[in-house]
Order: structure tokens, then C-alpha cells, then sequence
């Protein structure tokens, strides 16, 4: 019988669980976003969209993948997001049912950007002749 190393349970694929609870908070997030009941005005005046939110295997924590909408001031609202994380967990504590409230954690969501950038790549002509088919 093999024994697991440490390593192997950081790269297995999330459990049913934490997709379920990932998934429950990132509606709530992207409901307390869109209603704008903040203090911070910077908050409140945003359009922000949580992309995903990937959950721990111990269900403790939580990172957001958020982006404002248009892509601007990204790092200002990103500190914004940063500051009001105790406000968002205790909400988040309220709503979800969880014996306890993961620690929130936002980051930008980068996804977009890697994905334009594999475009851009497979539209260069030299690329293309390459991938084109022969028929």
C-alpha cells in the first residue's frame, strides 16, 4: 500500500464540497457587491464581478477572483475589496449556514488577460500558417 505524500493533496482537484461552498459564496459576494450597502465609497460607487472563488479543503479560506467592470482602477478597488474583508465574511457567516466563515481573500482575476494573450499569439501570421488546416 503506497502512502500519500504531503505534496499530493495540493495538487488534487477540489472536492464537491469546497465547489459547492466556492460557488454559494460567490454569489453572495457578487449580491453584496451589487446592492452596495458598504461604508466605502469606493465600494459602493464600483461595478465589480467575482469571476470564481476558490475554497480551501478545510473550508478556512477563500480566495475571490474579482474584476471592476471595464478593467479600470483595478489595484484602488483591489485594496478597497482588502479593507472590507472582515465586513464580507461577517455577511457571508450570516447568509451561508457554515459552522464558520472562511477568511475572504481577493485577487484580481487574471484569466482574462492570459486569455487575450493566447489570441493574440494564435492570430500572428506565423502561428496561423502553422495551425492552419490542409485541406
Amino acid at each position: 500500500m503506497s502512502r500519500r505524500r504531503s505534496s499530493d493533496k495540493e495538487h488534487r482537484a477540489p472536492g464537491q464540497r469546497q465547489l459547492r461552498v466556492g460557488e454559494e459564496i460567490r454569489h453572495l459576494l457578487a449580491d453584496l457587491l451589487e446592492r452596495g450597502n458598504m461604508r466605502d465609497p469606493e465600494l459602493r460607487e464600483a461595478s465589480i464581478t467575482v469571476t470564481s472563488v476558490d475554497v480551501s479543503p478545510d473550508l478556512r479560506n477563500a480566495t475571490a477572483f474579482v474584476m471592476p467592470l471595464g478593467g479600470g482602477d483595478q489595484e484602488r478597488l483591489l485594496a478597497a475589496l482588502r479593507r472590507a474583508a472582515p465586513w464580507f465574511r461577517g455577511r457571508v457567516s450570516e447568509k451561508a449556514g457554515l459552522r464558520s466563515a472562511p477568511e475572504i481573500r481577493f485577487e484580481i482575476d487574471r484569466t482574462f488577460d492570459e486569455a487575450d494573450k493566447i489570441g493574440a499569439l494564435l492570430r500572428r501570421p506565423d502561428v496561423a500558417r502553422d495551425i492552419k488546416d490542409d485541406d
